[in-house]
């Protein structure tokens, strides 16, 4: 069952729901929009290859940085993450798409499914269009809608990746991964 604007407040009010920082205008009818944070990182072009057991130094890969304005080249992939820090119940999942405004553009996010139990800020992969699209920190950008599950998780997400903040790169890499 998808949750509506009402069951995602209750949700936030009853404290099993966390969004931070939190305000009225991202409840959506189904779901919640969130808003760009202000650190990147470009996937660099290379002809090395990744070995996820011997990856090296993540600089050979991620062009990082912050900033208020974020460019995604034509055709290039950047990892982007949320300004909200969320977590979500042991019985709650998301499914994450791009608001219309900017999939009209021509950017895209490939399939994204957030874990029930996860808390973090989320780090989304986004594609280029066929021209340069300027972003801006703050901005809505994402959709997540909200899922119920039938039954709560018996093994709500755990990973590596609970708690992230700001861009986290694969957990391969030696030092977290994080930007």
């Amino acid at each position: 069952m998808i949750l509506s604007d009402y069951d995602v407040e209750l949700l936030i009010r009853a404290g099993e729901l966390i969004v931070d920082p939190f305000s009225e205008e991202i409840i959506r009818e189904n779901g919640l929009d969130l808003r760009l944070g202000s650190k990147y990182c470009l996937l660099r072009e290379s002809g090395k290859i990744l070995d996820p057991r011997r990856p090296g130094d993540p600089h050979e890969y991620y062009e990082c940085g912050e900033g208020e304005e974020i460019v995604v080249p034509p055709r290039r992939r950047v990892l982007l993450h949320t300004l909200e820090y969320i977590g979500l119940p042991s019985y709650v999942a998301g499914l994450v798409n791009l608001r219309s405004t900017w999939a009209r553009t021509g950017i895209y996010i490939p399939a994204t499914v957030v874990d029930a139990g996860f808390e973090g800020q989320l780090t989304i992969e986004v594609v280029g269009s066929e021209f340069p699209v300027k972003l801006y920190a703050g901005e809505r950008f994402l959709h997540l809608v909200l899922v119920k599950l039938h039954m709560p998780a018996r093994r709500p997400y755990r990973g590596e990746y609970k708690g992230q903040k700001g861009v986290r790169l694969p957990k391969f890499f030696a030092e977290g991964g994080q930007s």
